[in-house]
């Protein structure tokens, strides 16, 4: 028997098309994607049916998000810690003791922090003190 010797032919993978697929997957995901940069401090106050009256003179603002975290005036604290937002306040108050102070807290705000902040508050010897919110939509 006379067998014929059959010859492998070479398998070669294309790098052309794959390197078009992934380029197109590319601008793919490059188009439908979005970056948003909230550029504010994003808070949901809590509700209530009485407006405050705004007032004109200079005050301390505390806002604190919905994990816990402080801001006094729109400047960060560095943690949650009663220290750190005792010094950041007094750094605030410039030796004013008698400033009105507004207590913006986010609606899912940890109770305790809000208890931290009015604690600080308290311990520096400020008694003008509003917990800011917004008005009912009655």
């Amino acid at each position: 028997m006379n067998f014929k010797q059959v010859e492998d032919e070479e398998v070669n993978i294309g790098l052309t098309p794959l390197i078009d697929v992934v380029f197109i997957l590319l601008l793919f995901f490059m188009v439908t994607t979005t970056f948003n940069r909230h550029a504010e401090l994003k808070i949901d106050l809590p509700e209530a049916s009485t407006e405050a009256k705004p007032g004109e003179e200079k005050q301390l603002e505390i806002t604190i998000n919905a994990d816990g975290e402080f801001y006094v005036n729109g400047k960060s604290v560095v943690n949650t810690q009663q220290k750190t937002l005792l010094t950041a306040i007094l750094k605030e108050l410039e030796g004013d003791k008698d400033i009105p102070v507004s207590l913006r807290a986010d609606a899912k705000t940890p109770h305790q922090s809000v208890i931290t902040a009015m604690d600080a508050l308290g311990k520096l010897g400020l008694t003008r003190l509003s917990i800011a919110t917004t008005q009912t939509g009655e």
